[in-house]
């Protein structure tokens, strides 16, 4: 009697899981490594005249850490066409702008501040523990540099975490931030232990990565420790990280910005008249600001 054979078959895997498998697969290699030029208790790891022009839509970040009582106080000044994404990673840091609001950002805390058409705000660090975190700038499309201004101010418990990673800003693994930021870009604030391993898989047409390490060394196609910004080769690619020590840093992907960064003091647009318009409305606040005794002159 003919025995029948049984052939068993695997579902057929998606295109996301192909994607998956691929990325997983790959290591994206380090393209720049910088430790950017410090001022004192900031240290200046990338401008929209370096670095952000490789990493935009990120086109700026400052590191700093110290003690509340001998940080610098940041009088009152102007943005426009941008948003500041302010990170506390530890101490607590004060806030106020032209909008009205104002407050305390306590550990863990974010100030997401979308100047667009033109604010004007002060901040530092406050009370007694050493402080410590990130500013980031991130620019904005045409539909947005010139909006209405927008901020939100954030505890740390409004963020969702994936593993190691508190998702800042954007989305990732399905999971959202509620900083209402554009669409194509994602911001962790990731800590791993010694010995532990983390791989980030970009959500899709996120082309732009860059880490900035600020607690321990980690290794990711290369070893890197604290103050350091890597940027790494535009692709899709997973990046496959591997903790040296206890260590901690923030990480930026996005789909990159496609347009000129066209530059002024305070302020960054996508094309001159846009600049233009944001340094008049900014320079309007700046004069009202004077004629209340609040500043002593504008630029």
């Amino acid at each position: 009697m003919e025995k029948k054979m049984t052939i068993h078959t695997q579902p057929a895997r998606s295109e996301r899981e192909e994607l998956q498998q691929q990325q997983h697969q790959q290591q994206r290699k380090v393209a720049l490594r910088t430790r950017g030029h410090a001022h004192g208790a900031i240290t200046r790891l990338a401008s929209p005249g370096d670095v952000g022009e490789l990493i935009k839509p990120f086109i700026f970040l400052d590191h700093f850490e110290a003690d509340a009582a001998d940080a610098p106080k940041f009088g009152f000044h102007p943005h426009s066409g941008i948003a500041t994404l302010t990170l506390i990673l530890s101490g607590q840091a004060f806030y106020k702008e032209t909008t009205g609001r104002e407050g305390i950002i306590d550990t863990g805390g974010v100030e997401w501040m979308r100047a667009s058409s033109g604010v004007w705000h002060t901040g530092g660090l406050h009370g007694k523990e050493r402080g410590k975190g990130f500013q980031l700038w991130v620019a904005m499309p045409p539909e947005l540099e010139l909006a209405e201004p927008h901020s939100q101010y954030l505890d740390a418990s409004a963020f969702e975490t994936v593993g190691p990673a508190r998702i800042i800003m954007g989305e990732y693994e399905g999971r959202k931030s509620i900083v209402a930021a554009p669409a194509g870009m994602t911001y962790l604030d990731v800590r791993l232990k010694a010995g532990e391993r983390w791989s980030f898989i970009p959500p899709k047409g996120h082309n732009v990565a860059w880490i900035a390490v600020h607690e321990g060394g980690v290794s990711a196609a290369e070893y890197m420790s604290s103050g350091e910004l890597a940027v790494f080769e535009e692709s899709e690619g997973g990046i496959h990280f591997e903790a040296a020590s206890d260590t901690g840093f923030v990480l930026g992907s996005a789909i990159k910005h496609p347009y000129d960064l066209v530059t002024g003091y305070y302020s960054v647009h996508t094309n001159a008249a846009a600049l233009s318009q944001g340094e008049r409305n900014i320079a309007q606040i700046g004069s009202r600001l004077h004629s209340q005794g609040i500043l002593k002159q504008t630029r």
